[in-house]
């Protein structure tokens, strides 16, 4: 016998092609079923099942994956979580022979020795992502420092849920449309302001974050009162802030320009440690083919000395 995987992953196919592919794909794989361990993410369906013998090739892969080494994001954090939670679900459902056990344990062991002795998963790599990592890094008190975010989006909320997780709590959210600020504001127990308060918004911030998709600048020079100290950052294209405010010393601005050679840093240190990472994973594929095949060993004795009684 011996341990399988079949998969189906952005590697493989393009996402219109794993649309199409993923249902006869469940079925033909055996997702669900009894003795298996099904993995499913955004980019990929893995099913791994069987016993006896585990492949180092399956093995290496497996730890890849739980690594964040396999994901289109090098060293994304949250497959981790996503493969330990595919094996509980799993081991709580059916049995599962001993080499699943010991080869998702293996893996999900490989992935935590990855992020915690290597930089593989540090940096921001989204710009939403990044424009808090500067707002943490640059100011002294997140927690305590006043923060205004203009406009609604997919970007701004990642950028609230990111600020939020980070212990801001004095965080004041302006747009156009108040009523769609009141949708995405409100359930997370932010205050809404109408954009037309943005000079009274920014005579109060310590902080902005902006990003709209305006034609035209959303905060002018003028907005902001003479010597205030602002820490601000422009998420739009075209800008949202005008770039004169660069002229002042007392505010730093960062555009997406800026934003894209910092998430552009990150991904460089993350490549960089990738190969950390693979020795890590060499030293981990070693030390579970031993284990199993001290299993191996040690049920062969077994069975041995259990003909011998018989005899």
């Amino acid at each position: 016998m011996t341990v399988h995987c079949k998969q189906i992953d952005h590697g493989s196919l393009d996402i219109s092609e794993r649309e199409a592919a993923m249902a006869s794909f469940e079925r033909e794989a055996g997702a669900d079923a009894p003795g298996s361990v099904t993995l499913r993410t955004c980019n990929r369906l893995e099913v791994y099942s069987g016993g006896g013998i585990i492949p180092p090739g399956v093995a290496r892969h497996l730890m890849r994956v739980a690594s964040g080494l396999e994901s289109q994001l090098i060293g994304e954090r949250a497959v981790g979580g996503q493969v330990r939670e595919a094996y509980m679900d799993a081991k709580a459902h059916s049995p599962l022979s001993g080499e699943l056990h010991k080869l998702f344990e293996s893996a999900i062991h490989a992935g935590k020795r990855v992020r915690s002795e290597t930089r593989v998963s540090s940096g921001a790599v989204s710009h939403s992502l990044a424009a808090v990592e500067i707002l943490t890094n640059e100011l002294n008190d997140l927690q305590g420092a006043r923060i205004a975010v203009i406009g609604v989006n997919k970007l701004t909320a990642d950028v609230l849920k990111f600020l939020l997780g980070k212990g801001a709590r004095m965080i004041q959210l302006a747009n156009r449309s108040e009523d769609k600020a009141r949708a995405l504001g409100g359930p997370l127990g932010i205050k809404v302001r109408p954009l037309s308060e943005r000079r009274d918004i920014l005579a109060e911030a310590d902080a902005l974050i902006s990003a709209t998709s305006a034609p035209h600048l959303i905060v002018k020079a003028e907005d902001v009162p003479p010597g205030k100290r602002l820490l601000a950052i422009d998420l739009a294209f075209p800008r949202d802030i005008d770039p004169r405010l660069r002229q002042r010393a007392e505010v730093t601005l960062y555009d997406l320009d800026d934003i894209a050679a910092v998430v552009g840093k990150n991904i460089k240190v993350r490549q960089s440690e990738a190969a950390k990472a693979e020795r890590i994973i060499d030293e981990e594929v070693e030390k579970l083919m031993a284990t199993v095949e001290r299993m191996h060993s040690h049920t062969a004795s077994q069975k041995s000395h259990d003909l011998c009684d018989q005899r």
